[in-house]
């Protein structure tokens, strides 16, 4: 019984130039896997700064966070990082201290009164 994720034996690279283009295609996923997995981490930190600065749910927040992206045409994972050095207390581009503040208004629940 053979696996989806295994090759079958006759698919197997069997020369040293192909054993070499195997590596250098499973490196090169391994990299692409690697900034993958970074860049989530980055969303997710981001969202969980939205969530408490708009006091909005983890999915409004990926909402704020992915309109931003979208209105500015700045990469999401470069918006979140944005967001998480403003956190902590850098400035925001006014680009996207403006689109920010426009998703967060329309994606806020009610604030409770005095």
């Amino acid at each position: 019984m053979t696996s989806s994720t295994h090759p079958s034996p006759q698919s197997l690279p069997t020369t040293t130039d192909e054993l070499v283009q195997e590596l250098q295609r499973v490196r090169a996923e391994n990299r692409q896997l690697k900034q993958a997995l970074a860049s989530h981490a980055l969303v997710d930190r981001a969202i969980g700064v939205l969530t408490v600065l708009g006091q909005i749910s983890p999915s409004g927040g990926f909402t704020v966070l992915r309109e931003i992206s979208q209105h500015t045409n700045v990469r999401l994972s470069v918006v979140a990082e944005y967001l998480l050095k403003h956190a902590q207390g850098a400035a925001l581009p006014a680009v996207l201290l403006g689109e920010l503040h426009a998703a967060l208004a329309r994606h806020a629940g009610p604030r409770p009164g005095p």
